[in-house]
């Protein structure tokens, strides 16, 4: 009878959610087994292994597929991640139309609204002509022309305010529901910080354009330095944004049996791609910069020679490679090549090991990526840093980095 009752009840229960479900189970079966001892000893054994089956069940759904509110948390992060990767495509568009240094001031509310009549334009055109950049490159600007530029450097402001409140009104309302567990509130933390520390970085990196250059023959330009340290942060919190998103949304079962043979050496070649995209990106930095993607174009040589004459021209000689243009570009080409054939390497040593399809995709993606991202390179350097493609080009940074780190965790998932 016991058995029978608790049958009826799984029937008439079969609306609720898995886990509450099986836990309800098998605590009602613990106590038909505790508390009907007129019943046989055969009933009493069935009852006990529905119990244990029942307690395997509710095992299984608390780590099988994500919940509904972890759903719902990792579709924001992953949204919030995307808008931080327009962030950093805006972000090159405005560097390379020269767009940067047209807002010469930053508030962070009243710089929410850009001028509305004439004057008020020509009152911004005014104080732009004041800093160096009209002076030394911009100098038969018109309004109009000033117009285009502002406008870019709006929109790249404005977006980084929409990630903020992107990001902190649902943060808030998470948590008043009591949806983040202590790891997700330390990370919220850390993702808010970042968001914040960015605005102020931007900001940072626009005043050292707006000085005075050294020299009269240098071109006013935001420190490479800073530029580096602004686009690093950005991708920095675009992949822990991602990471984040992607743990919560795809299933996390643990894969069956023991790890396919290989899968370690794997994935140790897998993490080596994720850390040399980055630092090629943080490269890719230094080089719009110094503007160092106009030095040389030509390709696999750099002016008929394998490695230019002036690639240890500075001193210290540590400051050619973060300051001396021809070493900067140098150093890109080396680190993509590398990545690119490090990424093709990976997919030649997955085709040795047993991957589910979907870690298998990841693999193909990650070997066509990487090869995209150097023919896109290689285009940019010999058509002169056109802004279509240099904009691909960045754009394919950030594809090729979150790949990589999509794969690695398919991997991960294999080695539990």
């Amino acid at each position: 009878m016991a058995l029978v009752r608790g049958l009826r009840f799984a029937q008439s229960s079969a609306r609720q959610p898995v886990l509450s479900l099986c836990r309800q189970h098998a605590s009602f079966s613990r106590q038909c087994v505790n508390t009907t001892p007129r019943y046989s000893l055969q009933s009493l054994k069935q009852v006990k292994s529905y119990a244990g089956s029942l307690r395997q069940c509710a095992t299984q759904s608390g780590s099988g597929g994500p919940s509904r509110s972890d759903r719902i948390i990792g579709k924001w992060m992953l949204g919030c991640a995307g808008m931080v990767a327009g962030a950093v495509l805006l972000g090159g568009v405005t560097r390379l139309t020269e767009s940067g240094l047209s807002m010469t001031d930053w508030h962070l509310i009243r710089g929410m609204k850009p001028p509305m009549n004439e004057a008020e334009w020509e009152a911004e055109f005014n104080r732009y002509k004041q800093f160096p950049e009209f002076e030394h490159v911009h100098h038969d600007f018109q309004l109009a022309d000033f117009k285009r530029i502002f406008f870019m450097e709006y929109m790249h402001r404005m977006w980084g305010r929409a990630i903020g409140v992107a990001f902190a009104v649902p943060a808030a309302i998470f948590a008043y529901k009591g949806w983040l567990n202590k790891g997700m509130k330390i990370r919220v933390g850390i993702f808010g910080s970042l968001i914040l520390f960015q605005g102020l970085l931007g900001w940072y990196m626009v005043k050292s354009g707006l000085k005075q250059p050294k020299q009269e023959t240098d071109i006013p330009r935001v420190s490479q330095y800073r530029l580096a340290s602004h686009l690093g942060s950005a991708l920095l919190l675009y992949t822990l944004m991602l990471g984040s998103g992607l743990k919560l949304v795809l299933p996390h079962d643990k894969a069956a049996g023991a790890p396919p043979a290989g899968l370690g050496r794997l994935r140790g070649v897998v993490h080596g791609v994720k850390g040399l995209t980055f630092i090629t990106a943080l490269s890719g930095a230094f080089v719009a910069g110094l503007d160092a993607g106009l030095v040389y174009n030509s390709f696999p040589k750099m002016a008929e020679r394998w490695i230019p004459e002036e690639i240890l021209s500075h001193k210290p000689h540590w400051k050619n490679f973060f300051e001396n243009p021809a070493t900067v570009q140098f150093d890109h080409r080396i680190l993509g090549s590398t990545t690119a054939t490090c990424a093709v390497a990976a997919w030649v040593l997955a085709r040795t090991v047993a991957l589910p399809p979907q870690a298998r995709l990841a693999a193909n993606c990650l070997a066509l990526m990487a090869i995209g991202q150097a023919s896109l390179g290689i285009s940019t350097l010999l058509m002169h840093v056109p802004v279509s493609l240099a904009t691909a080009h960045q754009s394919g940074s950030v594809a090729l980095l979150s790949i990589a780190y999509w794969f690695s965790l398919e991997l991960k998932r294999l080695a539990k």
